[in-house]
């Protein structure tokens, strides 16, 4: 794929993106978000992503951990809304959403239906975690092959 044109790049790139607006995973205002990289902030999305992924594994160790170990539903929304708020910032509509329905399952204090839930917003976490790692290689491919200077983060 190295050898491929940063234009060749770019399409596969806006091609997976379409896929994941199709997939209602994302949506305009992500968009918007690679908007504000510029010169100035080259890597702009890749930080901001690489951080809501950071965030979240934790998060979402935290949610397990409080089903598992003590059931606390009062702690549970606050990690739930943090997720929410997380995932807004970079317009996950899937998560998002499925965070909404977790955070309101604990009110009815249903245990099995939380461990469905959030085995579902895992599925879905790691899923658009594949796909942004993805986008964020072809971008980091698209850059060179523009010749452009890349941030050494993304060479790791």
């Amino acid at each position: 794929m190295l050898g491929l044109g940063a234009c060749n790049l770019e399409v596969d790139m806006n091609r997976l993106i379409e896929l994941l607006f199709h997939q209602g995973v994302l949506d305009e205002q992500f968009m918007q978000l690679q908007h504000l990289q510029d010169e100035s902030s080259p890597n702009f999305v890749y930080e901001v992503v690489t951080l809501y992924f950071r965030e979240s594994e934790k998060l979402l160790r935290n949610l397990r951990a409080l089903l598992y170990e003590c059931t606390d539903y009062k702690k549970m929304g606050i990690h739930l809304n943090q997720m929410m708020g997380s995932s807004s910032s970079i317009v996950v509509k899937h998560v998002q959403n499925i965070s909404v329905r977790l955070y309101f399952r604990p009110q009815s204090s249903n245990w099995i239906g939380c461990i469905q839930s959030l085995e579902v917003l895992e599925h879905e976490y790691f899923y658009l975690k594949n796909k942004l790692h993805e986008f964020l290689q072809i971008e980091q491919q698209r850059v060179i092959a523009a010749g452009v200077r890349y941030h050494p983060l993304l060479q790791q």
